[in-house]
């Protein structure tokens, strides 16, 4: 993978290379249509060789189509953020409830708990424990 790469980046060099030295004619780059500065005062235009004005057309369409992603996908971040939060405050809420009843403090919810292998209390009255029905 790492050679890929390495190989990538240097075919990416040598081909930015050749675009700078077959395009290093200088160019006069305006910010205005022609005859619109004279109305604005001062001078709006600046001399680049081709490459760079290439290069930085390249550069700033690759920064606003960031700009652009960030602020179209702002609203699924806000929505992953929001269920996070409430995944953590559901989290916290089990791990709660888990804890308030992990030993109930109720005599019959005790009984109704403990596994089916534990021995039943022998009942300390021998008349109540002929009125309950077989155990299965």
């Amino acid at each position: 993978m790492r050679f890929i790469r390495l190989s990538f980046v240097i075919l990416l060099a040598i081909v930015l290379i050749a675009v700078a030295l077959a395009n290093r004619d200088m160019v006069t780059l305006s910010a205005f249509p022609a005859n619109f500065d004279q109305y604005l005062g001062g001078q709006w235009s600046v001399r680049l060789p081709l490459f760079l004005v290439i290069f930085l057309a390249f550069a700033l369409g690759m920064l606003a189509g960031l700009v652009w992603e960030y602020l179209r996908e702002a609203h699924i971040r806000r929505e992953a953020r929001r269920r996070s939060t409430e995944v953590q405050r559901l989290e916290q809420e089990v791990s709660h409830l888990r804890d308030r009843h992990a030993s109930p403090r109720d005599e019959v919810l005790a009984i109704l708990d403990r596994p089916k292998s534990a021995p039943a209390a022998a009942p300390a009255d021998p008349a109540a424990a002929a009125s309950l029905p077989a155990p299965r």
